[in-house]
Formats: structure tokens, C-alpha cells, sequence
């Protein structure tokens, strides 16, 4: 394997390591790049999002792609869970509305496990979908990377 297909930090996590792998992972779900979020999986991974089920990149982006079309102003921020050896478990919050103009706040937890790489290989989700206002919203920075300064999961109480 090439070093285009390694993906510090590699396993086995140290617990900053395991925060820096969570945040690597936030910051490239929020550029809303399928291509550029599908490389940080193994060609072979296998995934459990919600009742879907895709295994490869090809199909990991074009999850992803359909994902962020109906997702709309997505924005997303997760926190270390736990961590052992090539594994790190995650809970997450992300806010979206959809085409309606329906905002929602979706809550969830993941199981990651990597390969020697730094590549994940196993990915399950577990998501729900609270409806909520406008004005509820958490989450308001600018499409993108979530600024360094804003508040995590915690400080936000969630």
C-alpha cells in the first residue's frame, strides 16, 4: 500500500491520537465532499448506517452524495467515546433541513474499527432524527470545518 492510502494517526489510538482521528473525520464530513470522504476508507469497507448497508468506496460515496442532497446545510460535530487498540467509538450530533425547509437535529453513536493503515474498515451507525425549529439550532457557522472556538457535544449539552 502506497502512502496515498495511509491515513495517520494509525493505530493502536492513544486517547489524543483517538481525538485527532474523531476530528479528522468531523472536518471532512462537513466539507460535504463524498469523493474526498470516501478515501478515508478501505476499498473493501463495510458499513451500517441506519437500514442501509454499503460496502466499498464506490458505493460508501455514492451514499454520501445522496446523503448530502437531501441533508441540506449540514453541519456536524463529534466527540470521543472510547478508544482500544484500532478502535474508537464516537457520539455525534449533526443539524440539517430538509428541501421542505424542515430542520432537524440527528443523534447518534459509531463503532470505527481501522485497519494497520489508519484506513476504517468498519463503520456501524446508529442515528435518530429529532424535529426541531429554526430557532433551535445549535450549529451556526459557516459551511465547513467547524471553527476551533465553537463549542463541542459537552459545552453545548448535548
Amino acid at each position: 500500500m502506497n502512502n496515498a492510502e495511509t491515513r495517520p494517526p494509525l493505530p493502536p489510538f492513544t486517547r489524543e491520537t483517538a481525538i485527532q482521528k474523531v476530528r479528522m473525520a468531523e472536518d471532512g464530513w462537513n466539507s460535504r465532499d463524498p469523493q474526498r470522504v470516501a478515501l478515508a476508507y478501505t476499498l473493501d469497507s463495510r458499513w451500517r448506517n441506519r437500514a442501509e448497508f454499503p460496502q466499498g468506496r464506490a458505493e460508501i460515496q455514492a451514499f454520501l452524495e445522496g446523503k448530502w442532497q437531501r441533508e441540506r446545510e449540514y453541519r456536524l460535530i463529534k466527540e470521543l467515546w472510547a478508544h482500544d487498540g484500532n478502535r474508537i467509538a464516537v457520539r455525534f450530533a449533526y443539524e440539517w433541513h430538509d428541501a421542505e425547509g424542515n430542520w432537524f437535529r440527528s443523534y447518534g453513536n459509531e463503532n470505527w474499527e481501522f485497519d494497520e493503515q489508519g484506513l476504517m474498515r468498519l463503520r456501524y451507525a446508529s442515528i435518530n432524527d429529532l424535529p426541531i425549529s429554526a430557532a433551535e439550532r445549535k450549529f451556526h457557522w459557516p459551511q465547513g470545518r467547524r471553527p476551533d472556538d465553537h463549542p463541542g457535544l459537552s459545552e453545548l449539552g448535548l
